[in-house]
């Protein structure tokens, strides 16, 4: 599986467009019903409801995040309605154009208080528009609360082998 990952600079044009991160398109085109051989990527923007930046979905990865909905709540209850009309009544999906450029919605520029440049932030299974001063804080933020609060990654109880034809080590001798 891939995953979003890094942080990349691009700028937003006076048309509100904005190329995205070429490793991105290549993960939403995988992550999407049209496949990683489609001329276009899907992407499903959302503002984040946690922090001054916009939030970008994969096609499986948001009717991932839609299932829950359907499940676990009353159809007509209104905690349903208050998270349905948080999760999706500002969102939007795009799609790129031959250049890999999205344009981004005003209401969802406005929100991420963004100019004339973009930061994109990786986040794993989505990824983050930000205003790129606010990047830098928000990652400085991430690692000062992941260190006050002890977290670690746990290493995996096997690690897979390399590859046969994969690259190797030789063992140098003194």
């Amino acid at each position: 599986m891939a995953f979003f990952i890094g942080t990349h600079q691009n700028k937003l044009d006076s048309k509100g467009r904005v190329s995205i991160p070429a490793h991105f398109r290549s993960i939403l085109k995988k992550m999407s019903h049209a496949g990683e051989t489609a001329p276009i990527a899907t992407i499903y923007l959302r503002p984040s409801h946690q922090y001054p930046c916009i939030e970008g979905w994969t096609e499986f990865g948001f009717e991932a995040l839609s299932a829950p909905v359907e499940q676990g709540y009353d159809l007509f209850s209104s905690e349903h309605d208050d998270l349905v009309v948080a999760l999706f009544a500002d969102a939007c999906v795009t799609e790129t154009d031959k250049e890999g450029r999205i344009m981004l919605p005003a209401n969802l520029v406005a929100h991420a208080g963004l100019t004339e440049n973009v930061t994109f932030m990786g986040t794993r299974n989505t990824f983050q528009i930000w205003e790129p001063a606010a990047a830098v804080l928000r990652q400085a933020e991430a690692r000062e609360n992941t260190k006050a609060a002890g977290f670690s990654v746990r290493a995996p109880a096997t690690v897979p082998a390399p590859p046969a034809n994969g690259p190797t080590t030789s063992a140098a001798s003194s």
